[in-house]
C-alpha cells in the first residue's frame, strides 16, 4: 500500500470569510499567506499556518451550504498536551469570551469543545492519556479486537 506522510492541511468550509479569518486568527493566531480569487477577482479562500500544527496548514474556504451542512459536527481534533493544555485553553477562550465545554475526560484523553462563528464544533484533544476506564460508558469510545 501507498504511504501517507502526515496531513497537508485542514479546510473548514465558512459563510462570512470575514468574520471567521478574525475569529480563527484571535483563538489560534492563523496567520494568512495565500489567497484565492475567483474569476471574478473576489476572494473566496484563505490559506496559512497555526503555530503548533507543524507542516498541516489551515485553509478557510466561502462555502455557505457546506458549512451549514456540518454545524454541530467536528471533523477535526487539534493536538494539545494533556489537560494542563486544555485548562489553559479554556481560559484563553475565556478571555476571549468564546463559549466552551468544561475540561471533559473524554475516551481517552481530556478534550474541550467549542464552536466557530459558523458552529463547527472545534476540538482540542490530548495526547496524554487519563486512564480512565470508559468501557460501556454512554457515547464513549471502544477498543476493538483486530
Amino acid at each position: 500500500m501507498p504511504q501517507l506522510t502526515g496531513v497537508h492541511h485542514v479546510k473548514f468550509p465558512v459563510s462570512d470569510l470575514a468574520a471567521s479569518r478574525a475569529w480563527y486568527e484571535k483563538v489560534f493566531g492563523f496567520e494568512v499567506t495565500m489567497e484565492f480569487p475567483d474569476e471574478q477577482g473576489v476572494v473566496r479562500g484563505l490559506a496559512g499556518a497555526v503555530k503548533g500544527l507543524g507542516d498541516a496548514g489551515l485553509a478557510l474556504r466561502w462555502n455557505p451550504e457546506a458549512a451549514a451542512g456540518i454545524k454541530g459536527f467536528d471533523p477535526v481534533s487539534f493536538g494539545i498536551e494533556d489537560k494542563a493544555a486544555a485548562e489553559e485553553w479554556a481560559a484563553h477562550l475565556d478571555d476571549l469570551g468564546i463559549p466552551h465545554s468544561p475540561v471533559i475526560d473524554a475516551t481517552i484523553g481530556w478534550i474541550l469543545v467549542f464552536h466557530d462563528p459558523d458552529g463547527t464544533e472545534i476540538h482540542l484533544y490530548s495526547f496524554a492519556a487519563h486512564g480512565i476506564d470508559q468501557t460501556g460508558r454512554k457515547g464513549y469510545g471502544r477498543h476493538v479486537e483486530s
